[in-house]
């Protein structure tokens, strides 16, 4: 799977089922895409509704088996079954023909909820006429129904509302690595009612780590938490921070410096891109008179205590965040560490 292309829930279930079976993983993606797609989906559909044709026509040579009035409820009957087999292929083929093709990861995750949402409307719609001849008394009856469940579904109808919400506004979609409320994570599923997010961090880590749980909260957390989203489409990118306590007698000048000249051969080519990106958002805010840097910048403050703090600032994929930090500390240190009569760290057992 290329980057950016993100699976839903089932899909990764099936992928860890295959993991014990090389030979049966799947080609990528974008190559499934690019073959035609097998005609052999359609032929259930075929069958079934060849069937029940087959039983719609034979009713006319059975008259006697059946009570008088009968055979016109088993016609429509096998009808209304054709009809629900005909949705059905109808709507797995928009999603063979149409959502697979679609190179965007997250228009297919979404279209295809729609699709399915769609096609489970029509069969609703379907099967009410089916079983109520009268539609007054299937409205009447539905109302009543609904105005019961009405109370009894509040949340999930709500929750329902919600997913609306996230389809139409996106404070987050699948692959977005978000903080809402206690959960913080990357979006792997958003259905109906909830969304699921595979934690990173947690209880039991201290960095960006994931941590192996997964947190499902429902849809409904978008209208009562702030929802902090770490992988906006137009910036996905975050500012981020490294420090260094250093002595008040160390060469300042040198720890800016070399700090700078590391960071920058580590990530400055990509950040100097990446900043061009952010400097255009900002010039369309109120806020675009602030100065944005596009290389690594050391900045230095003095600490409450008896030190220096020595912070190198850069910009960084938040997925990325981690990696970073722990290979660019590797090597900030081991340069500081070289020259010791010009950084002095702080010696004592309060630091």
């Amino acid at each position: 799977m290329k980057a950016g292309e993100y699976p839903s829930l089932s899909e990764l279930e099936e992928a860890s089922e295959q993991a014990s079976r090389p030979e049966a993983v799947p080609q990528t993606a974008a190559e499934q895409r690019a073959k035609p797609a097998p005609i052999r989906w359609i032929i259930p559909y075929v069958i079934g509704c060849a069937i029940l044709l087959a039983g719609f026509y034979l009713i006319d040579w059975l008259p006697w088996k059946m009570e008088p009035g009968m055979d016109v409820k088993v016609r429509r009957y096998v009808l209304g079954a054709v009809a629900v087999i005909g949705i059905l292929g109808v709507a797995r083929g928009v999603e063979v023909y149409v959502v697979e093709r679609l190179r965007n990861p997250v228009s297919r995750f979404n279209l295809r909820r729609i699709v399915r949402l769609g096609t489970g409307l029509v069969l609703v719609f379907v099967i009410i006429s089916i079983l109520f001849v009268n539609w007054y008394a299937a409205v009447v009856s539905l109302g009543l129904i609904s105005l019961i469940l009405g109370f009894a579904l509040q949340t999930p109808i709500s929750s329902f509302v919600a997913w609306v919400y996230i389809l139409v506004r996106a404070p987050y979609r699948v692959g977005d690595r978000i903080e809402i409320g206690d959960a913080r994570g990357d979006v792997i599923d958003v259905s109906y009612l909830d969304t699921t997010i595979w934690e990173i961090g947690g209880r039991h880590l201290t960095t960006d780590h994931p941590s192996g749980r997964i947190i499902r909260f429902p849809n409904t957390n978008v209208f009562t938490s702030a929802v902090i989203n770490y992988s906006w489409p137009m910036f996905p990118y975050i500012w981020n921070e490294i420090c260094f306590d250093v002595a008040y007698e160390s060469d300042l000048g040198f720890i800016a410096e070399t700090m700078e000249k590391i960071a920058a051969e580590e990530i400055g080519e990509a950040m100097s891109k990446n900043v061009v990106a952010y400097r255009e958002l900002l010039a369309k805010t109120p806020v675009n008179h602030v100065e944005v840097q596009d290389r690594p910048v050391v900045l230095f403050r003095p600490n409450p205590n008896t030190w220096v703090e020595a912070i190198v600032r850069y910009l960084v994929d938040p997925k990325d965040a981690g990696a970073v930090k722990n290979s660019l500390t590797r090597k900030l240190l081991a340069a500081l560490n070289a020259a010791p009569d010009k950084v002095m760290f702080p010696k004592s057992n309060a630091r």
